[in-house]
């Protein structure tokens, strides 16, 4: 076929699948340092027929017609969603040599430290890993700088992906074209979640004093520098009780009180191992949901392993458990993320439950509640660094258009929610499009909610009790059909309703 012939629906979500199929794997590979090259940019000249402007006429005509005729809201969330990936092939298509140049060029990074030359992401995984303050601060400023050196690169990226964004969806306004897509609006979001910020200041300034003091020490700044971030998450004082080598055995037995066994089923595929150019960033890749989905962390020793193992798996069990009799728009493409955070968050917060520690870790209930603080320490910390990021991409973008995206704002707003100092060059390393710091936001507020639901029909034991297995369940099989918002009316609670997560932060 002629990359001038236009596919119909059916055929070209077809021919989607077996795409995204590929690029997934190609992204998988060189995530988990199986490739050093990205070669992303040949996968998209092989389905370039699948990308160009006359495809996404065709699809939107398609999506024309079936509003008219009186089609389902079913089948028109699943054009919608089908011209909409149109629309970001498009612009993947366009850009996809000058990504993969870039992402060359980190995989090539190498950072110069005590007479060794490592790779960049050697260097971030191993800020986790320093004991000495100096030291962290030494090695995070020397791989700061290595990252930020390609600022340039990534600043023109953003700018010609947002222009080619413009130009496919006659929208100018980036806030309100992402607010179209996620049905949503974003100040909305922001106002509530800056209230609801302000109302952890009091919490927040006793968790913070209290685990910096204890994770970083006496001598340490009293305002840390971003580097630190990586050892206060991995918790690396309670390393010796969190040990690397159980994180595995216990997050899979945690799962399996919840009537999922995760060893037991073959199309989640799970990449634990270390490797030297291995994103130190977990994460679950979907080839094709649900036959092959890949869960893929880096361990290194505390608590933070298993947060991230239980964080990911339950963003696999969602794409895992979908129906496999859903339409692949509904098996693999969303409006945006939201959905499927709720899934990883609610697994995630197990952590958080002392009666957990108690169990796994042979622990006194004083310690366990001690230690189930930390947990809870790093969820209001990286809540709080999270509604910062929102506010200033806010800001990012409504400037723009005049100012070509500046990093005006970034490290005060983090500072100021934080109580850590961030370099203001790092902002678009900090930044991923869509917004998805708002999706992770939405899901910190459902899935509080969702606890409270559980609580109140399992019990306080939901944690480890097979109905909340049955319950989560039901949901996983929907796919990516519902949008966030759905979930909050079926749970009975109004959208942006942030007292369950204040209730459970400690406000």
């Amino acid at each position: 076929m002629s990359e001038t012939e236009i596919r119909d629906p059916d055929a070209f979500e077809a021919r989607l699948a077996n795409f995204l199929y590929e690029s997934f794997e190609e992204a998988r590979a060189v995530r988990v340092g199986e490739k050093e090259t990205s070669e992303q940019a040949a996968i998209i000249e092989r389905y370039a027929d699948l990308f160009t402007r006359p495809q996404l006429e065709a699809l939107s005509e398609a999506e024309s017609r079936e509003a008219t005729s009186g089609a389902s809201a079913d089948d028109l969330e699943r054009l919608y969603r089908l011209r909409k990936t149109c629309e970001g092939g498009i612009v993947g298509a366009e850009l996809a040599e000058r990504e993969d140049a870039l992402e060359n060029d980190l995989l090539a990074a190498r950072v110069a430290w005590k007479e060794e030359e490592m790779p960049l992401r050697t260097a971030q995984a191993r800020l986790a890993l320093l004991d000495d303050y100096g030291e962290r601060d030494e090695l995070g400023e020397r791989q700061a700088k290595v990252s930020a050196g390609f600022n340039g690169e990534r600043l023109q990226l953003v700018a010609a992906a947002e222009s080619l964004e413009v130009e496919l969806s006659a929208q100018p306004d980036p806030i309100r074209r992402s607010e179209e897509e996620k049905g949503i609006s974003l100040h909305e979001l922001a106002s509530a979640l800056t209230e609801a910020s302000a109302r952890l200041d009091e919490r927040w300034s006793e968790l913070r004093k209290r685990w910096f003091d204890r994770l970083l020490g006496a001598g340490r700044d009293d305002i840390p520098r971003q580097h630190q971030t990586a050892y206060m998450r991995r918790l690396s004082p309670l390393a010796g009780t969190y040990t690397r080598d159980r994180a595995t055995e216990i997050c899979l037995d945690t799962l399996a009180r919840l009537g999922f066994d995760l060893s037991a089923m073959p199309n989640i595929q799970l990449d634990l191992d270390d490797r030297p150019q291995k994103s130190p960033r977990a994460c679950v890749i979907a080839s094709r949901p649900p036959e092959v989905v890949h869960l893929i962390t880096r361990a290194q020793g505390g608590l933070h392993d298993y947060e991230a193992l239980l964080h990911e798996a339950g963003h696999a069990l969602h794409y895992g458990g979908c129906d496999p009799a859903l339409p692949y728009a509904f098996r693999a493409l969303s409006r945006d993320h939201a959905l499927t955070e709720i899934y990883s968050y609610i697994t995630a917060k197990i952590v958080n439950e002392p009666g957990w520690h108690e169990h796994y870790f042979s622990l006194s209930e004083e310690v366990a509640r001690e230690n189930a603080e930390a947990g809870l320490f790093l969820e209001v910390l990286l809540f709080r660094r999270y509604v910062a990021k929102l506010q200033f991409e806010l800001e990012f973008w409504q400037r723009f258009s005049a100012d070509g995206g500046t990093e005006k704002g970034y490290a005060e707003r983090q500072e100021e929610a934080t109580g850590v100092r961030y370099r203001p060059d790092w902002y678009l390393s900090d930044m991923d499009s869509g917004f998805y710091s708002a999706d992770y936001l939405r899901a910190w507020i459902r899935s509080a909610q969702l606890r409270v639901s559980l609580i109140e029909e399992v019990g306080d034991d939901w944690w480890k009790s097979a109905k909340t297995g049955e319950f989560l369940r039901s949901l996983f099989r929907e796919g990516t059909r519902p949008s966030n918002e759905e979930i909050a009316a079926r749970l009975g609670f109004e959208p942006l309703d942030c007292a369950p997560l204040l209730a459970e932060l400690g406000a």
